[in-house]
């Protein structure tokens, strides 16, 4: 009988120690809400996939997984404002690069990517599980990195696709997550891309996640995240010797405008510090001016 009393009795402990680690301890607060994160698009392509089955392969589907993602943000407390969306309005195809800083990617996304159009995404990517057949139905472009002569015939396919079918692609150029405060070097094969289909190509910058995400400090709170569509860059008239220039242009004005908003968000995050201090410094003067008018009325 005691022996129930004391499982009962850890039992109602457990969640109780979990919800005060949650609280107070930042790491298992980080690794909770990343097991969530995972945990939400794994369950939402278990849900759609069926529903996208219906339609079969197609980018149509994308349309599904931005709906499954977008209420993240809610959930988490992100504000994502986007600026210059004014350039995706364009019927014809395009090449959009962005930077990749961390799975959170995937919320900015949702909130930028414009009608038919979809990612380029490693070929280990498909392997894993539902998530990589929710993201195989929807239209995600495989590619194998290992393999110069496979990725070469993907893009060449790719370019002639976007053409016939009026697709836009996404790319990710510096080929790995990137949380440091300036850009890797960016991989050429968006470039070639671009210079094969003969179409334009859409910078987009994500500004940093340092306020409120880091998965090396293991750090994931509520903050705002700002994302930048640079004006198009034309590819028309280039050949494959323009590659390595038309490369370097682009991550150059990139690379500008990332350090541009860290800047910036460094500035807003220590105005909003400064904006919060101001109650209580007034809060401080009046409280010393009440002091001066006690004093004046007692003497």
């Amino acid at each position: 009988m005691m022996d129930m009393v004391l499982l009962h009795g850890l039992l109602l402990l457990l969640p109780l120690a979990a919800l005060l680690l949650y609280r107070y301890n930042a790491t298992f607060h980080y690794f909770c809400k990343m097991a969530f994160f995972h945990g939400w698009l794994v369950v939402m392509a278990t849900v759609l996939f069926p529903l996208a089955l219906v339609r079969g392969r197609s980018v149509e589907n994308m349309k599904l997984l931005r709906f499954a993602i977008r209420p993240l943000k809610h959930l988490y407390g992100i504000k994502i404002q986007v600026q210059g969306s004014e350039h995706l309005n364009t019927k014809e195809p395009y090449v959009m690069v962005c930077n990749h800083q961390a799975t959170l990617d995937l919320m900015g996304m949702a909130e930028f990517l414009p009608e038919r159009c979809v990612p380029i995404a490693k070929k280990e990517l498909i392997y894993m599980g539902i998530v990589g057949w929710a993201c195989w139905i929807s239209g995600f472009i495989f590619i194998n990195r290992h393999r110069t002569e496979d990725a070469i015939y993907v893009i060449s396919r790719t370019a002639r696709t976007m053409r016939r079918e009026n697709l836009r692609v996404l790319i990710f150029p510096e080929g790995t997550r990137n949380e440091d405060k300036s850009m890797l070097p960016f991989k050429r094969g968006a470039f070639h891309l671009a210079v094969q289909a003969q179409v334009p190509i859409i910078p987009i910058v994500i500004s940093p996640y340092w306020d409120f995400f880091s998965s090396k400090d293991k750090k994931f709170t509520s903050g705002t995240c700002t994302i930048r569509i640079l004006p198009r860059v034309e590819t028309q008239g280039l050949s494959p010797k323009d590659v390595p220039q038309l490369t370097e242009t682009v991550r150059q004005a990139m690379a500008d405008a990332f350090a541009e908003m860290s800047a910036g968000h460094h500035g807003d995050h220590h105005a909003e510090q400064l904006t919060a201090r101001e109650p209580v410094l007034a809060g401080g003067r009046r409280s010393l001016q009440c002091d001066k008018d006690t004093t004046r009325a007692s003497n």
